[in-house]
């Protein structure tokens, strides 16, 4: 009870009184009024560079993940004046893959871990698979905190599985995804965003695009007001990840039009603001070069 009281009082720092109509409505505004002031070629440019280009389907092969590393080596020499993606994103058993042939200063490894998408296994086998990605070369990691400890309020244990897979992360940047869409609340995204700051996560992440509803502006504003919260509280920063369903490049204006008015021109770089998606690299491209462009 001792523990679990910790937890209690972490989230009763926070204000939880959220009203998901109102936030509906506040996100909308912002979409009205704000985004197409940021409907520029510099943010189509700098959230090119923000991209993390993802791979995480049951039919990738040693050779796909290859050919997508190839594409991002590549890419420096295509365009010479457009910045090269963030990250490139894959399951743990292609990390070795990625660094061996990847050969481009400043792209990241992430590797999915700890049983994504599900989170569902035993905390040996999320650190064992945790510890093989980064032996592997990856730089970056990104697990899904445990939905159903959550939604039964065992905090606790929430809290100690993310705990201890950024004990073994280390140094490296951890993600801890939300997977928001099943969640209920913008009151239960919020207490998920601040339990996940609190244990240890460098960034957090609406979701796995596994499960729909995936992102959502007003997730994603709801997770930008905890970090900016949780910011102004702590000192700490904490990087900002929507995923699955970023389908448009208007998808990724709405997404830094949030960021940019809920966290600020400190957020607005490729190390706090990052964009998973596979697809978004091309259309972004296309927008940029002014013709239909498939690269990646």
């Amino acid at each position: 009870m001792e523990e679990k009281s910790k937890y209690e009082q972490a989230l009763s720092l926070y204000d939880m009184s959220l009203d998901d109509e109102a936030i509906k409505a506040k996100v909308a505004h912002f979409i009205v009024e704000k985004v197409a002031e940021n409907d520029t070629p510099e943010v189509k440019r700098f959230l090119l560079g923000s991209v993390e280009l993802t791979t995480l389907k049951t039919t990738d092969s040693e050779e796909s993940v290859l050919a997508l590393t190839e594409r991002v080596n590549a890419f420096e020499d295509a365009y010479p004046d457009l910045p090269h993606v963030a990250t490139i994103c894959v399951y743990p058993c292609y990390a070795s893959i990625v660094t061996q042939s990847l050969e481009v200063e400043g792209v990241e490894v992430a590797c999915v871990s700890g049983s994504f998408p599900s989170s569902q296994a035993t905390m040996e086998v999320k650190t064992v698979e945790t510890a093989l990605a980064l032996r592997d070369g990856a730089t970056e990691i990104d697990i899904v905190m445990s939905v159903g400890k959550f939604l039964s309020g065992d905090y606790e244990s929430l809290c100690d599985e993310i705990s201890e897979l950024k004990a073994v992360c280390g140094k490296h940047k951890m993600k801890v995804i939300l997977e928001t869409g099943l969640l209920g609340s913008a009151q239960n995204i919020k207490k998920a965003a601040i339990l996940s700051m609190y244990a240890g996560a460098d960034y957090i992440k609406t979701s796995t695009g596994k499960e729909m509803p995936a992102a959502t502006p007003e997730a994603a504003y709801v997770m930008c007001q905890a970090i900016k919260e949780y910011y102004n509280r702590t000192g700490i920063q904490i990087g900002f990840k929507p995923a699955g369903g970023l389908n448009t490049v208007h998808d990724a204006l709405v997404y830094y039009t949030i960021v940019k008015e809920v966290l600020g021109e400190r957020w607005l770089t490729n190390e706090w603001f990052r964009l998973g998606t596979s697809r978004l690299a091309n259309l972004l491209l296309s927008e940029i070069v002014g013709e239909e462009t498939r690269f990646f």
